[in-house]
């Protein structure tokens, strides 16, 4: 145990910022935004367990402390649309609102399918008709992954 604390106390730097790294893929991968906070603020850790001489123990509180306060702080000053922006372009179930298509498979119970912007989506039917197969369709709004959609 000794070669390990002795290993990570000639290298803090690297240790934490391969940690932070490592978060830092895994928010690029997963787009959550939780990852976030918790890679910078190993990057922060990795500077002051270099040069401050942080042990172990000491880096992990500060670690988790500023983790804890950066997430708190994050979700209650920024705005909402920086950490949800709307309107990107790489989202492809909400841009969808508004565009018009056809219903692939009747309607039945409120759900179905449909054929909007050159793909098959899951639908969910807006008001008390019944649409056959066929029909034009609008999008209302996204639920999950599925589509709101009207009767056009």
């Amino acid at each position: 145990m000794s070669a390990l604390i002795d290993l990570y106390q000639s290298h803090a730097l690297w240790a934490w910022l391969a940690l932070g790294g490592i978060l830092g893929v895994l928010e690029l991968l997963t787009g959550s935004g939780w990852l976030l906070w918790p890679a910078a603020t190993a990057a922060l850790v990795a500077v002051l367990a270099a040069y401050a001489g942080l042990n172990p123990g000491q880096a992990v509180l500060v670690y988790a402390l500023l983790t804890i306060s950066a997430v708190l702080l994050a979700r209650r000053y920024l705005p909402k649309s920086l950490l949800h922006p709307s309107g990107d372009i790489n989202d492809n179930i909400s841009r969808l609102v508004g565009h018009r298509g056809r219903a692939v498979t009747a309607f039945r119970a409120h759900a179905g399918r449909v054929f909007i912007d050159g793909k098959e989506w899951a639908a969910e039917l807006e008001g008390p008709e019944a649409l056959e197969a066929g029909a034009m369709v609008e999008v209302t709004g996204v639920a999950g992954a599925h589509l709101r959609v009207r009767s056009a």
